[in-house]
């Protein structure tokens, strides 16, 4: 199977893994006002298709070493249902985090959970398996959840200054008293999704680096396959409980999938399989020689760099700032510097250990 020999090798796939992870959910913006419910089915069959093409393409390459299928021979059974069970894990934590957005919006749901995810995750991949210098190493991690928060405080601050300003303009005339807005959705709801989302995402990676150890692990392509299979079958189950209890909206009907233009399956599918290439590159990552190995707690955090390219996917093309003050300026500004100076601090532990 083709994996990274070198840890630049390893290095560029995790920015590769950084960018895909960052970037699937344009997919769901591009489809319009479809449903995420039903987004959801296509992008289950989109993680499926991706992990199948690469197993039985990139993991059989090599046939002199060991292919994907051979691993998968010697594979111990406990060691694969470990990776089902993180699909699962991980499939029931993005859906929570979907929905919290939907409640809440962005500023609640995403600084929670990603937040919580990202010292959860990078905490528990490093007891695991210790790689690197842990003063850098938490130290970038650190800098990364300043930097949610930052960007959490900026984005509050920019839909306050535009509920001051819808205010203003219901009330002209400064001598009447302002009326208030219709109350938006209660934030309870969304920070308690947000905060279950956050906790399974950051129990996923561990549960990953638990199937992949050993002289009977999963191999990444491995993982990718079981990973999938676990996604597409979690989300047979997940997926009515939230069409029958919607967070927001009324309950849909599964036979209005059928209704989606080709487009919007389409864009599920590929939104689907952009995550999971995401996913092997950081899976592969992890899996170079021992001597340039990147190490599962530098893969999981850089991993969550995606919100950064999040972040960037919003303000330079979705103009999610559009028209944002100098305070929402600036604090957009120490973010990107918190993130990226968190990031680099990360790339370069594994160069630092002791």
């Amino acid at each position: 199977m083709l994996l990274p020999t070198t840890y630049l090798g390893a290095l560029l796939l995790l920015i590769g893994s950084m960018l895909c992870w960052g970037s699937w959910a344009n997919t769901q913006k591009l489809s319009g006002k479809w449903r995420f419910e039903l987004f959801y089915y296509d992008y289950s069959i989109g993680t499926v298709i991706c992990a199948v093409v690469a197993a039985f393409t990139l993991g059989q390459i090599l046939s002199q070493e060991l292919t994907f299928s051979d691993n998968l021979l010697i594979a111990a059974k406990r060691q694969m249902a470990w990776e089902v069970a993180a699909g699962m894990v991980f499939n029931l934590a993005n859906l929570m985090l979907v929905a919290a957005i939907s409640v809440s919006g962005l500023s609640v749901a995403f600084p929670i959970s990603i937040g919580l995810a990202l010292v959860i995750g990078t905490i528990g991949s490093y007891i695991l398996n210790p790689q690197g210098s842990a003063v850098l190493l938490f130290g970038g991690a650190f800098l990364v959840l300043l930097a949610i928060i930052v960007d959490a405080f900026a984005y509050s601050g920019y839909t306050q200054a535009k509920r001051e300003a819808e205010i203003a303009a219901l009330n002209p005339d400064p001598r009447v008293r302002k009326k208030k807005l219709p109350s938006t959705p209660a934030a309870a709801r969304g920070i308690v999704l947000s905060v279950v989302s956050g906790l399974l995402m950051g129990a996923f990676y561990p549960m990953v680096e638990i199937g992949r150890q050993g002289d009977t692990g999963v191999a990444p392509y491995g993982i990718g396959l079981l990973f999938s299979g676990g996604v597409l079958f979690s989300s047979l189950f997940y997926l009515p409980f939230f069409m029958n209890f919607p967070v927001a909206g009324d309950p849909v009907e599964f036979v209005a999938y059928f209704s989606g233009k080709p487009k919007q399956h389409l864009l599920g599918i590929f939104g689907g399989i952009i995550w999971m290439a995401g996913a092997l590159c950081n899976f592969s990552a992890a899996s170079t020689p021992a001597s340039v190995q990147v190490g599962p707690a530098v893969s999981y955090a850089l991993g969550q760099g995606a919100t950064l390219v999040s972040a960037l996917w919003g303000l330079l093309v979705w103009r999610e700032f559009k028209g944002a003050n100098l305070r929402v300026k600036t604090l957009l500004v120490v973010m990107l510097v918190l993130f990226v100076t968190g990031l680099g601090m990360i790339s370069i532990a594994p160069l630092h250990a002791k």
